[in-house]
């Protein structure tokens, strides 16, 4: 299985947990965490998550995997599977926490990923970007260069060049494990805060 997914093998006690969406059935041991680990959860960003029907199973297991990672998480719903019900339910409360809690994240878990971010971007100080699965880049990154490096690159340069602050998962075009690599590079690649990324996000 690929490192730094969320097997950590800690000397505490560990249990069964187990993602489960339309495309992929993934089992794996995930530790309890212990309190030398939880304590220092307030020295990084809170993370508000939220999903729909479609992403409801995944948001589940990534709660875990935020929590794991040292951040404290805020579910914003939906609290059960239900088929029938609406995104914008859920997504536009995620957006307007983030969008009033300097510093913080978010993470939606939709069919696509699509129509949450939509939603959420038209709360002002949310930049939503979306995640579908891993692309190599066919280009130079940027103009400094550099070539595609895992096809998490797309995810890094959200955060790098748009400072994104909401990262929206397409639940039926990920596995688990894609899902959670994409959430830690998400949570831990800094802005640059070049001054010509800032210009522009000044523009919009």
């Amino acid at each position: 299985m690929k490192r730094d997914i969320p097997i950590r093998w800690l000397n505490t006690s560990l249990r069964l947990g187990k993602i489960e969406h339309p495309i992929i059935t993934a089992a794996f041991i995930l530790p309890t965490p212990p309190n030398r680990f939880t304590e220092h959860m307030n020295d990084k960003p809170k993370v508000y998550i939220a999903a729909d029907h479609a992403g409801f199973r995944l948001k589940e297991a990534l709660k875990e995997h935020i929590a794991l990672l040292g951040h404290e998480v805020e579910d914003c719903g939906a609290y059960e599977h239900n088929p029938e019900d609406d995104y914008p339910d859920f997504m536009t409360p995620l957006a307007k926490s983030v969008a009033g809690t300097p510093g913080s994240f978010g993470v939606m878990c939709g069919g696509s990923g699509q129509g949450e971010a939509m939603c959420a971007n038209r709360i002002p100080g949310v930049r939503a970007a979306v995640f579908y699965g891993p692309i190599s880049a066919k280009e130079a990154l940027d103009r400094e260069g550099g070539f595609s490096e895992d096809g998490y690159d797309a995810v890094r340069l959200s955060r790098r060049h748009n400072n994104a602050n909401v990262l929206s998962i397409g639940a039926r075009f990920v596995s688990a494990i894609e899902a959670s690599e994409a959430l830690k590079i998400f949570l831990n690649t800094e802005y640059t805060a070049d001054p010509r990324h800032v210009r522009r996000l000044g523009k919009y």
